[in-house]
């Protein structure tokens, strides 16, 4: 039998590892890997790589601190999306429900599609910048 790559977790640059793994905790329900909770003390937090996972332990998301990150000026072309993450819920009520969540969150809505009888969508983007899209599957 041929062995395949697995896809472990997708990682993400940001300037603000914790806060942009936060922001994903929060929105996906996830938790973090077992070493990277924030400190119990309230110490400051240096974390340069943070892995959330699911209810089962299995790796979803990983957050990586860099110096800069320009962010990018999607619906333009001056900086590319480059990469983007999609979501999917069950109802229009949930899309809205959602959407309202991740802004409360601190995403910011890009593009509002929900007109679109096929596939109602919103793109975000997430307090670091990066686009991701939450639609009715």
């Amino acid at each position: 039998m041929t062995e395949y790559p697995q896809l472990l977790h997708t990682a993400i640059d940001t300037t603000d590892a914790r806060g942009l793994a936060e922001f994903y905790r929060e929105f996906l329900g996830l938790h973090y890997r077992e070493g990277d909770e924030p400190p119990a003390d309230g110490s400051a937090d240096d974390a340069d790589w943070l892995v959330l996972v699911d209810a089962r332990g299995h790796r979803k998301l990983a957050f990586q601190q860099v110096e800069r990150l320009e962010p990018t000026t999607w619906p333009e072309h001056d900086v590319p999306m480059q990469m983007h993450l999609d979501f999917t819920l069950s109802s229009f009520a949930e899309l809205q429900r959602h959407r309202d969540r991740a802004e409360a969150l601190g995403a910011k809505l890009l593009l509002d599609r929900t007109d679109d009888p096929d596939e109602p969508l919103y793109v975000l983007a997430d307090p670091a910048g990066h686009p991701f899209c939450i639609f009715v599957a």
